[in-house]
């Protein structure tokens, strides 16, 4: 199953009126960079496991200025009946709440369940992952581009749909071997203080980190 023979649909500005994709919602996101205080949110990916993936486009009200309002794609995200499954929530979740002003919950994260069950690597990237626990080869080449760009490259789109297209089938993996060992309460508990570390590093209690014994 590739990423290039999946259904993507580009959305400029915001998700359509009444649109669904059901309980579960894998997502990701593309900035400008890794520090959301300065690095804007360029781009949403969102998926409901079924082969198609939905990019909405962020847009700025003016350079350097705050974004245009995109009331649906923040109710969605925003709605407690919807669980958003992502690959280090951590960050999306921070970022999203960050950018939209909202907070993103109930949330899902592989990469916490991956660190949680394959103790015996330090390999938990999303294209390992996939490799290794579903046969599919994610291209990163784009990792790196330009998300600001007002018009966005085939291949950019077909990376950034790669990176929610596979979170279900991959979720489903993780959460037997959760709970396979014993696992899948704790990992509950993890996901369920996401919204609030998101703010905590939002607010600059990422380093130092309040968990941490250091002074």
């Amino acid at each position: 199953m590739a990423a290039a023979s999946a259904s993507i649909h580009l959305h400029d500005g915001d998700l359509p009126d009444d649109f669904d994709l059901g309980p579960v919602v894998a997502v990701d996101t593309e900035a400008m960079g890794l520090n959301p205080h300065r690095d804007r949110l360029c781009l949403v990916q969102l998926s409901a496991g079924d082969g198609e993936a939905h990019l909405v486009q962020i847009r700025p009200k003016s350079l350097g200025g705050r974004y245009e309002d995109c009331p649906n794609l923040k109710t969605l995200l925003a709605d407690d009946s919807v669980t958003k499954l992502m690959h280090f929530a951590r960050f999306d979740v921070a970022l999203l709440q960050h950018a939209l002003g909202i907070t993103v919950a109930p949330v899902i994260c592989t990469k916490i369940a991956a660190r949680l069950v394959r103790t015996f690597t330090d390999r938990h990237g999303l294209a390992h992952l996939c490799r290794e626990l579903l046969g599919v080869d994610l291209a990163k080449q784009q990792q790196t581009s330009d998300w600001g760009s007002q018009i966005l490259t085939p291949e950019q789109l077909s990376y950034a749909a790669s990176d929610v297209l596979h979170l279900h089938a991959l979720w489903a993996k993780l959460e037997a071997l959760l709970i396979r060992e014993g696992r899948r309460e704790l990992a509950q508990a993890c996901y369920d203080f996401l919204p609030a570390r998101g703010r905590l590093d939002i607010l600059g209690y990422e380093e130092p980190d309040i968990f941490s014994h250091r002074a």
